[in-house]
């Protein structure tokens, strides 16, 4: 009997200290933490909203077999949470299924993200409207996937990223050809031309028409060959007579033509005047006005040191699609006395002249009625009634003015 009491008593003494012993190791931190294992645990209702993870060092953990598919993060109270000392950057999570979180709720602003390896990372659900990921490395990110319709970054702030090491900037001075052909050969038909660059040419009938009562053919005819920028210009404008001599009067020019601004337009060439049959010196500028006058102003300078100064303007007053009304008027003035030619120093003869225009064939041709009015002014009456010639002269005009 009594040894049979030492012996139950031996066996309660031992069982007492093997119960300590698994209290002892439970509370140990150091064996909890080699041997937790956290890929069986379920994380789906753990509210760790009150938890302080600002000294949690993460760094060491290995998650890769945990399933976090079904997750669901939308209820957990991380909003207050503290991830701005939180290091992650030796944690493995290559292995992890993210698909299926939501962290819609979570707040990404303070975290330092910087040492994370986002390469595999799918990240099309997750809201990134608040994360700051200045010190994010994204050169070995891979986006292909996300879906950036609905990304809002209206709040990100751009002025610091350096995309200095980013793919692009200034292209090479030697990236490309001039002629654009990049060492490739154009072929039978040779290297093309810009629109721009196409010498192009015009010719211009402002006015060919027939005045009755003098018996004359009015002329004033251009053409024009180059560019835009530049031209060669050549000008003829005059008068035939049909009856008794049948006299021609021409000024004739050859000019270079160069716009001067938007509105204006310089000319300066050589002319030459059938009237007193002399050659000349042209310059002179050709635009128009405010209230859209188109206006020109020539002088020549003749080989005797006569000078010649033509002023006209011209004014389409469009009344429909294609009938137009034209008021004209020029003025021409010389620099001295030339008895020969029936030429007084000064204002010598005012033309003015009004046509009723009919446009057609695209505007290319437009024929028309008017009536024209001729007088001398100043010295020049007095010796046109000496040599008993008419001062005044008006007559009525047909004729056509066209383009091509």
């Amino acid at each position: 009997m009594k040894i049979h009491k030492v012996g139950l008593r031996f066996a309660g003494v031992s069982s007492l200290v093997l119960l300590a012993s698994s209290f002892a190791n439970a509370a140990d931190p150091a064996t909890a933490k080699k041997d937790m294992t956290m890929s069986d645990m379920d994380h789906s209702s753990m509210d760790m909203s009150d938890m302080d993870h600002s000294k949690m060092d993460m760094s060491g953990m290995d998650m890769s077999d945990m399933d976090h598919s079904k997750m669901d993060m939308s209820g957990m109270g991380m909003s207050d949470m503290d991830h701005s000392k939180m290091d992650m950057s030796g944690m493995d999570m290559s292995d992890m299924d993210h698909s299926g979180m939501d962290m819609s709720g979570m707040d990404h602003g303070s975290m330092d993200m910087s040492g994370m390896d986002h390469g595999s990372m799918d990240m099309s659900g997750m809201d990134h409207g608040s994360m700051d990921m200045s010190g994010m490395d994204h050169g070995s990110m891979d986006m292909s996937g996300m879906d950036h319709g609905s990304m809002d970054m209206s709040g990100m702030d751009h002025g610091s990223m350096d995309m200095s090491g980013m793919q692009g900037g200034k292209a090479p001075a030697d990236a490309r050809s001039p002629d654009y052909s990049n060492g490739v050969p154009y072929g039978r038909y040779g290297q093309p031309m810009m629109m721009g660059d196409m010498p192009l040419w015009g010719v211009s009938v402002d006015d060919l028409g027939y005045q009755f009562d003098d018996d004359q053919i009015n002329y004033e005819v251009s053409a024009w060959y180059g560019l835009d920028e530049r031209r060669l210009s050549l000008r003829s404008e005059g008068s035939v007579q049909t009856k008794d001599e049948k006299d021609i009067d021409s000024l004739t020019s050859l000019s270079y033509w160069k716009p001067l601004s938007i509105f204006w337009n310089g000319e300066a060439g050589v002319a030459y005047d059938t009237k007193n049959d002399k050659p000349a010196i042209m310059a002179g500028i050709v635009g128009t006005m405010p209230y859209f006058i188109e206006t020109d102003a020539r002088a020549y300078l003749y080989t005797d040191g006569q000078v010649r100064l033509d002023l006209g303007a011209e004014y389409e007053w469009r009344l429909s699609q294609h009938w137009v009304v034209i008021p004209e008027v020029g003025l021409s003035a010389f620099s001295k006395d030339d008895i020969d030619n029936h030429i007084t120093k000064g204002f010598n003869e005012l033309e003015t002249e009004v046509r009723l225009t009919y446009e057609t064939l695209g505007r290319q041709l437009a024929p028309y009625v008017g009536v024209s009015y001729e007088t001398a002014l100043g010295s020049a009456r007095d010796q046109r009634r000496q040599e008993n010639e008419s001062v005044d002269s008006s007559s009525l005009t047909a004729g056509v003015k066209f383009w091509f």
